[in-house]
C-alpha cells in the first residue's frame, strides 16, 4: 500500500553493514507485541506501556527467548515523523566509530524504534574512564562536515543539519539563533533576554577559539543519555551530527556526571582538548540551554542568561 512503512532492521543483513529492508506492515494495527513480532520477524512474548516521553510512548517488550528490549514508538493517532529515524540514523552512524560507546539499534522503521534493554549499575571510575577513551575515539572517527546528512532532532525539536564547513557561522545561525527566536516567540524569554544571548550569536567567530575539524558528536550528551553498566557505560538518544567535541564535553558538565573529571583525563590522555577550552564551556552549553527554554519555558532563563554572560567574559 502507497505510503506504508518499510522496516528496517540492524545486523540483521546478508553483509551486516547497515540496514536492510524487511516486510511492509500496516503501521498502526495490532497490539504493541503484535507490530514487533513483524518488525523484528521475531516472536514477541510480551510487550507493556511503561509511559511517555516528550512525543512519543516508551514499551519495554520481551522475546520468547526472554531478550529483553526498549522500544519508543508514536502514538497511534499521531502522523509520522522524522524523530525517529534521525535517532535511528545518528545511532548507526555514531556506532560505526571504532570503540563507540553509543547503544546498538534493533530495529526502527518510522513510528517504531527498538533498542536494546540495559541493565544499570552504580558509575565506577573505571567505567567512567572506558568512557572517555571512548568518546575521544568517537570525536577522532570524524564526520565530512558540521551537520549531518539526515534531518536532524534534538528531542522533539527539528535541529538544521544543513552541512556546513565553517564553525562559528553553523553553530550561531543553526544551533543559536533558530532556538533563540523559538524562546522570544513563545515568550519564554524576553526582548531585553533576547539581546544578551544574540551578543553570543555575533560574537561566536571571536569567542570559538582555533578552528578544529568536524567531530563525530553525540549532540545530546547529558547525564541521563549515559547508562551505567557493570564494567562501561553506553550512550543514548543522540541529535547526532559533524559538531565542535568540546560540546559533549561541555552538556557533561551542565547537569552533573558522576566521575566527571576521570571521563575528562581519560579523554585527555587520547585527544588533548585544545588551549582554553574551559574558557569555552559556557559557549557550548548555550546552544542545549536555549532548547531546554523553548521544552520547559522560562525555569532555565536564568541559567541561559547566566550563560550567555559567561561565554561574552570568556569564562
Amino acid at each position: 500500500m502507497e505510503g506504508e512503512p518499510i522496516v528496517r532492521a540492524f545486523g540483521g543483513g546478508d553483509d551486516g553493514d547497515g540496514p536492510r529492508e524487511g516486510r511492509r506492515r500496516d503501521p498502526v494495527r495490532g497490539t504493541m507485541a503484535e507490530r514487533l513480532t513483524v518488525l523484528l520477524d521475531r516472536d514477541v512474548r510480551r510487550a507493556a506501556r511503561a509511559g511517555s516521553s516528550h512525543d512519543w510512548d516508551i514499551h519495554y517488550a520481551e522475546l520468547t527467548d526472554g531478550t529483553r528490549l526498549f522500544v519508543k514508538a508514536l502514538p497511534r493517532t499521531a502522523p509520522p515523523s522524522g524523530v525517529l529515524t534521525a535517532e535511528a540514523r545518528g545511532l548507526d552512524w555514531l556506532g560505526r566509530a571504532f570503540g563507540s560507546p553509543v547503544v546498538d539499534v534493533v530495529a526502527w522503521d518510522d513510528r517504531i524504534l527498538v533498542l536494546p534493554w540495559v541493565e544499570q549499575h552504580e558509575p565506577t571510575v573505571r567505567a567512567a574512564e572506558r568512557l572517555g577513551r571512548q568518546l575521544a575515539g568517537m570525536h577522532l572517527t570524524g564526520a565530512d562536515h558540521f551537520g549531518a546528512d539526515w534531518p536532524g532532532y534534538v528531542g522533539p525539536l527539528p535541529m538544521d543539519n544543513t552541512p556546513s564547513r565553517d564553525w562559528p557561522r553553523f553553530y550561531a545561525e543553526q544551533r543559536l539563533r533558530p532556538y533563540l527566536r523559538q524562546a522570544l516567540d513563545q515568550g519564554s524569554l524576553t526582548p531585553a533576554d533576547g539581546r544578551v544571548v544574540e551578543k553570543v550569536v555575533d560574537a561566536v567567530a571571536d569567542l570559538a577559539g582555533d578552528p578544529e575539524p568536524p567531530a563525530r558528536i553525540h549532540g545530546d550528551l547529558w547525564s541521563g543519555n549515559v547508562l551505567w553498566r557493570e564494567q562501561d557505560a553506553v550512550l543514548i538518544d543522540p541529535a547526532a551530527q559533524g559538531g565542535h567535541r568540546e560540546a559533549d564535553l561541555a552538556m557533561l558538565a551542565l547537569f552533573g556526571l558522576p566521575h566527571l573529571e576521570r571521563v575528562r583525563d581519560a579523554y585527555n590522555e587520547v585527544a588533548p582538548l585544545a588551549s582554553g577550552w574551559r574558557s569555552r564551556v559556557a559557549l557550548h552549553q548555550l546552544h542545549p540551554l536555549l532548547v531546554h527554554v523553548c521544552l520547559f519555558g522560562a525555569a532555565y532563563r536564568t541559567t541561559t542568561l547566566e550563560a550567555a554572560r559567561t561565554a561574552l567574559r570568556g569564562g
